[in-house]
């Protein structure tokens, strides 16, 4: 599907091409809705092969920032930006600079934050030319202990649906990937005592899981066919495919990463084999939630709240496709429709005279 049937089919407000020849930079801001207020989304720098290519990542990930929040209940809608360039580029000043006169110019519509190939010393160019940047390290600063809690709130939700306790006290968990998110999400199991399993492409991380929580380590083409309660990808997305979904030996699916579906239709294959599966975005909520903690004020009493309540939207989740006989990947995209569709449809109320 080419960028022009996908910005009609998704119904994207706005989609804009900039380039700047003396920064080498070439940015596509995709706003796919602002109905629940202004879409936020991050700054993704990749070396794409044509602008169609990034165009389309762009309006992709936008739409999906639209349904992530909504999820959450957050007073967000959905963007993202893309800057066509190396990620290791070291003229890095003048392109986000560049950036950050770009998405100035949507006066406030959108809002941006670090991304993949971006991070938080790149916010700051940004923050030189714009007020409309967050996830700054000097404010909402890591997202991964509140992204960590929501996975793991998720986590007791779908223990609670599958067996009847939220408890995993005493439930393996197979971690794939042992990164920030992955950490955090260990030292809450860890704490309730759950038996953890780990994997990651990069030993030195697994070793530092291993060594302060007693996880134990499995080797990476050994994840899939592990015996394990709950399965919970933290790391690349598009782990569930046509070739590990037969091998799990897991009831659950529940992790940090993104995309970690290749294709839709990969939802009903779980389904088929009674794989409870939460929808990645649902799960990984706290990371936009720590962004609204600061683009909003909240307190962090507020924002680990917030967090928390993915427990209660992740059984909402469930109810939804039980009731509806959808998968939950479905059900997901129906309750964000639903909020959104439902704020839409509010109607203006006259002002009284100044």
């Amino acid at each position: 599907m080419n960028s022009h049937e996908l910005f009609r089919q998704y119904g994207h407000e706005q989609l804009v091409i900039n380039q700047d020849a003396g920064a080498n930079y070439v940015g596509i801001v995709a706003i796919h809705d602002t109905t629940l207020g202004p879409a936020l989304g991050g700054t993704r720098l990749w070396n794409y092969a044509t602008l169609e290519e990034a165009v389309v990542d762009a309006l992709r990930l936008s739409r999906g920032m639209t349904y992530k929040s909504a999820v959450a209940g957050l007073p967000l809608g959905g963007g993202k930006s893309v800057v066509i360039g190396e990620p290791g580029r070291t003229d890095r000043e003048s392109c986000f600079r560049a950036h950050g006169r770009f998405v100035d110019t949507l006066g406030g519509r959108y809002i941006t934050a670090a991304d993949v190939g971006t991070s938080g010393p790149d916010m700051e160019f940004i923050r030189l030319e714009t007020r409309h940047v967050a996830g700054l390290p000097d404010k909402s600063g890591d997202p991964s202990p509140l992204t960590s809690l929501g996975v793991y709130s998720a986590m007791k939700a779908a223990a609670k649906t599958r067996w009847g306790s939220d408890s995993l006290s005493g439930k393996r968990v197979m971690v794939q990937g042992a990164g920030k998110v992955a950490w955090f999400l260990c030292e809450l199991l860890k704490r309730e005592g759950a038996v953890i399993f780990v994997s990651d492409i990069d030993d030195a991380k697994v070793k530092r899981v291993v060594g302060d929580f007693g996880a134990t380590a499995v080797k990476v083409d050994a994840v899939y066919a592990q015996d394990a309660d709950v399965y919970a990808p933290c790391a690349l997305g598009a782990t569930l495919n046509d070739q590990t979904i037969p091998v799990l030996k897991v009831p659950v699916v529940c992790g940090g990463a993104n995309n970690q579906l290749q294709k839709l239709e990969h939802a009903e294959a779980l389904a088929k084999r009674d794989i409870l599966y939460v929808p990645d975005y649902v799960a990984n909520g706290g990371g936009v939630i720590n962004i609204c903690r600061e683009v909003e004020g909240w307190s962090e009493a507020r924002s680990r709240a917030k967090a928390e309540g993915i427990y209660d939207t992740t059984l909402r989740v469930f109810a939804i496709a039980s009731a509806e006989k959808v998968t939950t990947a479905v059900a997901a995209d129906r309750l964000a429709e639903q909020r959104i569709a439902a704020v839409r449809a509010l109607k203006p109320m006259a002002r009284p005279n100044p």
